[in-house]
């Protein structure tokens, strides 16, 4: 355990942008769904 943990909350840049992309559509599908019951 001498070793530093790589941090987990910053993942690698290859994998960051299509991960970030892909959470920020499903965040705006889960708003607009949220949305979407809460005014009808």
């Amino acid at each position: 355990m001498t070793e530093p943990d790589p941090p987990r909350y910053e993942p690698a840049p290859g994998v960051g942008r299509p991960a970030l992309w892909i959470l920020l559509f499903l965040l705006a599908a889960i708003a607009v769904v949220l949305g979407g019951v809460y005014l009808t």
